[in-house]
């Protein structure tokens, strides 16, 4: 697996209308798009900060993974995922590590947030830190 870059850092916020403001005035960050993942019952706002964006999740439903991970964090957000790019496919990507031994939420890419192919690898077998690998397909 090749890695290319950290595609973004996802955040989980208990209100984008919120949070969006604190980015924009207090960092003078500029959010250029907000997307509903219907699916992952979320809505997302991102930033880029270089080549890194920042991607802000806002579940949308009590049981989507971000509304319960704002629930067991005692409301609060905080640092959800880190979404690493792959340049040689997630599929390739999901096979190679699960043939190392790691475990997987995800068993085959999914389409997220700005149309890229995802995939999660479980924190129980990452040191404890929620991993998303990314592909952009029209690349």
């Amino acid at each position: 697996m090749e890695i290319s870059h950290i595609e973004h850092i996802g955040i989980a916020v208990p209100s984008l209308e919120e949070a969006i403001p604190f980015y924009e005035n207090m960092l003078g960050l500029k959010c250029f798009a907000i997307e509903e993942v219907e699916d992952q019952k979320v809505k997302t706002a991102f930033f880029k900060v270089g080549q890194t964006k920042i991607e802000l999740l806002e579940g949308t439903a009590p049981e989507s993974a971000i509304s319960k991970f704002i629930a067991n964090n005692g409301g609060r957000g905080g640092i959800q995922h880190v979404a690493f790019a792959v340049a040689d496919g997630v599929a390739n990507a999901l096979a190679e590590v699960e043939e190392k031994g790691c475990r997987l939420i995800d068993k085959a890419p999914r389409k997220g947030a700005e149309g890229l192919n995802i995939a999660f690898l479980h924190p129980k077998s990452t040191v404890g830190t929620l991993v998303e690998l990314c592909e952009d397909p029209n690349k």
